[in-house]
């Protein structure tokens, strides 16, 4: 049996725009190292002005943000000076380390005009070591990430080793995260030797053990358990898990594993010692006055 299910809550981070809160859960805070975890739509934007869904600049430290489309077309700016548009099947990937800034815009009219948006953002807590580390970015193109197919299945490996495949993805820790599509009654087990392993159906449902999970649950599972998992009809879901990097401490936007740390990006953040996007300068989200702050978003 699965350690732990997480049905996925309703989180508004904008006047026209919610999403599907999977991680953090009050009984399961991090699966390896992935500490957050959104998933947008599909959101259909006709008539909706694509600047009343912008994320303005905001700061980041401790943690890799991970974007990954599945539709629509986002641009992202930070304070490193980069601009890069993020397309379906690609992945954009920030290490904010010792500080960072950046925006997520809606920029495209043909792309929003009565078209649909679908995208997941996990974040990545970084170990100790690693914390305090330069910030930088990097966008991975679909043809850099390996892909296999066989028996039904279809597999996009994001990010770290799995089934003995490697992706080009630079990462700080042992991690697997895959996009992976399956036809009705075909079947996957999850990667091994990893500590923590879950999966996310973003569509459609599975049967594990004779039980049924849809879409919008997270399943866990224990490190002892190798489940076959088989789609009971056209499914997508997300694999992901690694090795736990031990407890850390999140607020807004922040992630540590020292709340003295939090505390200094706070009063970093609201007496401007962290640079706003060179790209993008204009405005920006003032730190929350609620010391409990809100619940970080999807492109948080």
């Amino acid at each position: 049996m699965p350690e732990i299910v997480i049905d996925a809550r309703t989180a508004l981070i904008g006047p026209n725009m919610s999403v599907n809160r999977i991680l953090p859960f009050n009984r399961k805070r991090m699966v390896g190292p992935f500490i957050f975890m959104d998933h947008a739509g599909p959101v259909k934007l006709k008539g909706i002005a694509h600047h009343e869904m912008d994320v303005l600049p905001h700061p980041h430290i401790g943690l890799s943000t991970v974007s990954y489309l599945f539709n629509g077309e986002v641009t992202h700016r930070d304070s490193l000076g980069v601009e890069q548009i993020i397309k379906p099947g690609e992945v954009n990937w920030m290490t904010a380390g010792k500080g960072i800034s950046h925006s997520e815009r809606f920029e495209n009219p043909a792309v929003l005009a009565g078209g649909e948006l679908e995208m997941l953002q996990t974040w990545v807590a970084l170990p100790e070591k690693d914390e305090e580390s330069d910030p930088a970015f990097k966008n991975y193109k679909q043809n850099e990430l390996p892909v296999v197919t066989d028996n039904g299945l279809w597999m996009r490996l994001i990010a770290g080793n799995a089934f003995g495949v490697k992706s080009n993805v630079s990462t700080h820790s042992p991690l697997f995260y895959m996009h992976v599509s399956l036809t009705t009654f075909s079947k996957i087990n999850l990667p091994q030797n990893y500590t923590e392993r879950a999966i996310y159906i973003v569509k459609g449902s599975v049967e594990i053990d004779h039980e049924t999970y849809h879409s919008r649950q997270m399943i866990v599972f224990k490190k002892e358990e190798d489940p076959s998992i088989t789609a009971k009809e056209e499914t997508v879901l997300m694999m992901l898990g690694g090795e736990p990097l031990g407890d850390r401490h999140i607020w807004w936007n922040f992630v540590s594993s020292r709340k003295e740390r939090i505390e200094q990006a706070k009063a970093d953040w609201k007496e401007g010692r962290i640079q706003l996007p060179q790209l993008d300068d204009h405005e920006f989200i003032p730190l929350p006055e609620d010391k409990r702050g809100p619940a970080p978003g999807i492109l948080s």
